[in-house]
């Protein structure tokens, strides 16, 4: 009887110790009381009835994250891909999520797939392939309205792959090679026309230079024949300056030596044969000089 009555003290702690549940962070425990929703439990320690209670699903509140495989999906212009899916959605009402539908994970996929046949379906291929974004955001929106009812709320959508047929990107694929080669020639014409432009520059600047050199070459020409032209000048000037100081001087010294009738007509006589130099066939000699002139030779027969 002793040891039916520590078995039974037994069971009841372990009852007891059953009954006491902690919820940990960011989870949520759905209580049901008779096979009935009684409450949501959040973080915390709590207690439940036994046998009565239950945990009927533990929800994780995070952020969480599914990849889905690729589907097939057709667009406007009848061209059949593949494209695969991520979701990224989280979990805002425990009891919607528990009661609202049976599997959430195949529901969200299925609703992923049909959404996106969807939109894929009004678009054609290019627009399909550079309007990731676009696509992104309708999905988003139209599975977090979707979603709404069993307490999940899709954050994000993103288009992981877009595989297109193997003839298309073939195609795509030449055609992004033409285009390269398209671009490579027009930046190479560009190259060639930007290196005749400067080579062309190059020459204008040169003869620009050169002109100038020229110029220069000639304004100094001109300034150093000036100085030339100056510098002669200025030399001649200088002679006749010299020659008539001598003039001057002589014509002092002959005041001053206070000369005789006789020798300024001699001087008158040597003044006239040096202007004739030589150079006339006839001289008409005045009367006072052929005066002078007997005077002369007269004054030299003396002296003999």
């Amino acid at each position: 009887m002793q040891y039916v009555l520590y078995a039974l003290i037994v069971v009841l702690v372990v009852i007891l110790i059953s009954c006491i549940k902690v919820v940990p962070q960011a989870q949520a425990f759905v209580l049901e009381r008779l096979g009935g929703y009684q409450a949501t439990w959040g973080v915390g320690v709590h207690f439940k009835l036994p046998i009565i209670d239950r945990v009927a699903k533990r929800v994780i509140l995070k952020e969480q994250v599914v990849d889905f495989a690729p589907q097939p999906v057709i667009t406007k212009d009848n061209v059949t891909m593949r494209i695969d899916t991520v979701v990224f959605f989280q979990i805002t009402d425990p009891k919607l999520f528990a009661y609202g539908v049976v599997n959430p994970i195949m529901a969200i996929e299925n609703l992923t797939a049909t959404t996106l046949r969807n939109i894929i379906g009004d678009l054609e291929l290019d627009q399909t392939l550079t309007s990731r974004e676009i696509i992104n955001t309708k999905m988003r929106v139209a599975l977090d309205v979707a979603t709404d009812p069993w307490g999940i709320k899709v954050n994000r959508v993103e288009l992981k792959n877009i595989i297109p047929p193997a003839a298309i990107q073939e195609a795509m694929e030449k055609q992004m090679k033409a285009e390269r080669e398209r671009r490579e020639a027009i930046l190479r014409a560009e190259g060639e026309k930007k290196s005749a432009i400067l080579v062309s520059e190059g020459k204008k600047e040169s003869m620009i230079l050169e002109a100038q050199a020229d110029k220069e070459a000639a304004i100094l020409r001109a300034e150093a024949k000036k100085e030339a032209m100056i510098r002669e000048a200025e030399g001649q000037a200088e002679a006749i300056r010299a020659v008539q100081k001598a003039n001057a001087e002589g014509i002092k010294y002959l005041n001053e030596a206070d000369p005789q009738d006789a020798v300024l007509r001699i001087k008158s006589l040597e003044a006239f044969a040096k202007a004739a130099d030589g150079q006339a066939t006839k001289i008409i000699i005045p009367s006072e000089i052929q005066g002078v002139a007997g005077l002369a030779k007269a004054v030299i027969e003396s002296a003999k």
